[in-house]
């Protein structure tokens, strides 16, 4: 496990963002934010907070599943219910000093509560507005629901997953395109903050969740839109590449090989003492041709010994190998401990847990994790009394009336 100090002020230091979202995509951004030094406050509503609060495995603690301790990371919470008219004008208070907004609602959902982008740009003019949301803000579309696993299925990853004639399968996990929509969601900040340091003129991010993974599918477009070739679900392997996929080993683990070129099936065949299979394949073209015999070639020798020596052939010839990790393997290996990949950050009320580490790593002003998925409302008292001035009595008369 890493160490968790903190060497160097980050460099999202002096960024105040405001998370109203909920779940995991623009929360997700927001975090990453907030791990390079952003101060993120989560904004949630008084019933129950986020409800990425109690999704997955629960803890000691009523309010703070693993989930929510591993991604609602490094923030501040405070209650607030922007539907009502009282609880959309405090909001409008934090408004003048935020930076950025991180928001997932349905397009309309802000406006409908008095507070669209017009009326807060018109509060703060350098405010960047980041809104994720299921299929974006324009199209005809817009206000259809979304959630990651329609996104795979809308934006053509979810036709190329599982075997050729069977169910599609989920790629990767349910919440992939939520990581990787948060993802451009906070490229997107950066390069509006820097037009915003730049300019003084604040602007809205707009990302839909498909997009992520529509942009992930490499030539797929270009192709169809040249030949009308539609690619089919390819099970381990690639259309475009031999041996490049899936192979079980001798004691009934798996091993990925990924053999893109000429170059690297040389190295492979040389791995395996086969001299004549780079003769009669030693052009990509040949192997496409003769996808099933390169195939079994390669599964034949992977399964004549276990994993652990295949991949030790493998690194020797400088063939592209890895295991393929579950998360037992993952937690043994030692390049994720020399990396610091996963770090355990003390929580009260139920002592170490352990989260995936800050990426990227940068060389100056490194991320940092200083508490995991913090108890609903305890950054009231901070922020509406401290910060805003609302007297105890007055933060009293808002709980009772629902409004924080």
């Amino acid at each position: 496990m890493a160490d968790n100090k903190q060497t160097a002020p980050g460099p999202m230091a002096g960024i105040r963002v405001l998370d109203i979202a909920t779940f995991i995509a623009a929360p997700y951004a927001a975090a990453i934010l907030g791990e390079f030094g952003a101060e993120v406050i989560k904004i949630e509503n008084p019933r129950g907070g986020d409800p990425w609060r109690r999704y997955g495995t629960p803890t000691e603690l009523d309010d703070a599943s693993l989930a929510w301790l591993t991604e609602a990371r490094n923030k501040k919470s405070i209650t607030l219910n922007l539907r009502q008219p009282a609880g959309a004008e405090v909001f409008k208070k934090l408004v003048r000093s935020a930076d950025v907004i991180c928001e997932n609602f349905r397009p309309g959902t802000l406006e409908k509560w008095g507070i669209g982008w017009h009326v807060l740009k018109a509060i703060n003019p350098r405010l960047v507005l980041m809104r994720i949301t299921g299929y974006g803000q324009t199209g005809p579309y817009r206000d259809r629901p979304g959630f990651a696993r329609i996104a795979h299925a809308f934006g053509g990853l979810t036709h190329l997953s599982g075997l050729p004639g069977e169910t599609p399968v989920t790629p990767g996990s349910t919440s992939l395109a939520d990581y990787m929509s948060g993802l451009y969601g906070a490229v997107g900040i950066l390069m509006a903050l820097r037009h915003r340091d730049a300019t003084g003129i604040g602007q809205v991010v707009d990302m839909a969740l498909y997009e992520s993974v529509f942009r992930a599918l490499d030539e797929i477009v270009p192709r169809f839109a040249r030949d009308g070739f539609v690619r089919p679900p390819e099970g381990s392997g690639t259309v475009n590449a031999c041996p490049h996929g899936h192979f079980l080993a001798g004691d009934g683990k798996y091993l990925s090989i990924a053999c893109t070129t000429d170059k690297m099936f040389a190295r492979l065949t040389a791995a395996m003492a086969r001299p004549d299979l780079w003769q009669l394949f030693g052009q990509q073209a040949d192997r496409l041709a003769s996808r099933q015999q390169v195939i079994a070639e390669v599964t034949n020798w992977t399964t004549s010994m276990d994993r652990k020596a295949v991949l030790h052939r493998c690194v020797d010839h400088e063939v592209p190998a890895g295991a393929i990790n579950s998360i037992a393997d993952i937690f043994d290996d030692p390049h994720f401990r020399a990396r610091g990949d996963m770090v355990a950050v003390t929580v009260p009320g139920i002592g170490a847990v352990t989260v995936p580490g800050v990426f990227p790593k940068l060389s100056e002003t490194p991320g940092h994790i200083s508490s995991l998925g913090p108890r609903l409302a305890s950054s009231n008292g901070a922020i509406y009394g401290q910060e805003l001035g609302y007297s105890p009595a007055q933060l009293e008369r808002f709980k009772e009336q629902g409004i924080i």
